[in-house]
């Protein structure tokens, strides 16, 4: 048996009846990883002596005849945004290189107590800034289907983990599309959902009304068997949703769309889209309508103001957030010589920690709280904010999911949009306005471009009804059948 090339949910049911062992699964994966990261850059940190005691344990379990967890002996790569007690967190930056959380965040907890095995941490653009993974501090990601290309981000280390079958699932964090643009670059599944509906503790914070973590997977029903593990209403997180998880893996199970309403959302369907993406989206739309979906087009007329009131309330938050990296609490310190005053030392350790990117929205934020710019940015950035939301409400009326293209182009080469931060934002058009707006998104591949470049469609849903994403995602899914492997 192939160990790296089984989905998840057959990984755990084989483990749980004995049919193989989760060490002979996690070193599995852990040699996938050092036959193939030398040229990926997918991991910055691999806890070997970690995951093979967790495996070890989840064998003496199932052989004492204890009750295993959903994902007992499953490896899991974790976005290095998330805190592990015992393992460094970096956030891709050289501000907290070497940093070793005392406390897990309560996603890694739950992933614990589901018996998985986190097999390390992945790369990722500094503090989750980028859509591309080339803002990382430790080297970019490179896509397992052209190593010269971006693998999206700015969970690029996750999509690539799980595209180049270096473990079976991996964890994302999702602030402007950040999970699903990737999904969509790599050719693999990526969920961000409802914003509350996954526990933030632990999750070093970029911008706390937009951060969601989620599951990236090789397939719908693997995801959703990640998503029901990390989800749940946590006291620790005061924007933690008090309410049951939705139905996701019996959704992924189903697939029905027979009369469902999946409403195309017409401003982000037309140009500035690739040509092979707008072809794939609408052949997928085709699928679906000949599954039994009606088909319904939508109007979102404020959605063409979502990347500008993004970039002010973004930048607005992490201007507040990375404050914290101050030089004197934890982490990098530069220039502490015994005669440099707090604030100079602060300043130098900003100044070499921090990448240019970062800088650039520390400065943005700072400016649009600033004093006689507050109401003019930050403030009307919120009432467009508003207007997203009401549209989202007037067209889950008429449709049960929105469909629109995950991202504009397939994966581009490394280094061409880098120094063009327009275009480099530009990426997350289609997936910004659920952010705002808090509601879930998922990307799956529905095709390849004329390169052999993965495609990816998106489908959003009302707030807390995740469990409609995984049920047109698997009725497309097995309509596709996807099977391209890079």
């Amino acid at each position: 048996m192939t160990f790296t090339s089984t989905t998840a949910v057959d990984l755990a049911a084989g483990i749980a009846a004995g049919d193989f062992s989760a060490r002979e699964v996690t070193t599995a994966f852990l040699d996938r990883i050092a036959e193939t990261d030398g040229e990926l850059n997918a991991f910055l940190a691999v806890d070997t002596p970690g995951a093979l005691a967790t495996a070890d344990a989840v064998d003496a379990a199932r052989a004492a005849g204890e009750p295993l967890g959903p994902l007992a002996g499953v490896p899991v790569a974790v976005k290095d945004v998330i805190t592990t007690e015992g393992l460094a967190t970096t956030c891709g930056s050289r501000i907290l290189e070497g940093w070793v959380p005392p406390y897990d965040a309560t996603v890694t907890a739950n992933l614990r107590r589901a018996g998985a095995v986190i097999i390390g941490k992945t790369n990722m653009d500094e503090f989750a800034m980028g859509s591309s993974t080339e803002n990382s501090a430790f080297g970019p990601a490179r896509n397992p289907w052209d190593t010269n290309l971006i693998p999206g981000g700015s969970s690029g280390g996750s999509a690539v983990a799980v595209a180049a079958r270096q473990s079976p699932l991996s964890i994302g964090t999702d602030t402007g599309g950040s999970i699903r643009q990737p999904a969509a670059m790599t050719g693999v599944v990526g969920v961000k959902p409802t914003y509350g509906g996954v526990s933030r503790y632990g999750l070093v914070a970029l911008a706390s009304s937009l951060d969601q973590a989620g599951p990236f997977a090789t397939t719908v029903a693997d995801a959703a068997a990640l998503h029901a593990v990390m989800a749940g209403h946590d006291p620790k997180d005061s924007t933690s949703i008090d309410a049951p998880v939705p139905p996701v893996v019996a959704a992924a199970a189903n697939g029905d769309v027979t009369g469902m309403r999946i409403g195309v959302v017409k401003q982000l369907t037309g140009e500035g889209f690739q040509r092979e993406v707008r072809e794939h989206f609408q052949k997928s739309l085709d699928l679906l309508a000949a599954a039994g979906a009606e088909i319904v087009e939508v109007s979102c007329p404020h959605f063409e103001y979502a990347l500008a009131a993004y970039y002010l309330i973004l930048p607005s938050e992490c201007s507040s957030n990375l404050a914290k990296f101050d030089a004197i609490r934890y982490g990098l310190r530069v220039g502490d010589d015994g005669e440099r005053s707090v604030e100079q030392v602060m300043a130098m350790t900003r100044e070499a920690g921090f990448g240019p990117e970062v800088k650039r929205r520390i400065m943005l934020g700072t400016y649009a709280l600033s004093s006689g710019y507050y109401d003019a940015y930050y403030g009307q950035a919120q009432k467009v904010r508003t207007l997203i939301a009401r549209d989202f409400a007037q067209a889950f009326e008429v449709a049960d999911v929105l469909a629109t293209p995950t991202a504009p182009t397939t994966a581009f080469p490394i280094g061409e949009k880098v120094d063009d931060p327009l275009s480099m934002y530009l990426q997350d058009i289609a997936t910004i306005p659920a952010n705002l707006a808090g509601v879930p998104g998922m990307s799956l591949p529905v095709g390849l471009d004329d390169k052999g470049l993965p495609v990816g469609l998106q489908f959003m849903a009302p707030a807390m009804a995740d469990d409609r994403l995984y049920t047109t995602g698997a009725a497309l899914e097995a309509a596709v059948g996807w099977e391209a492997r890079p």
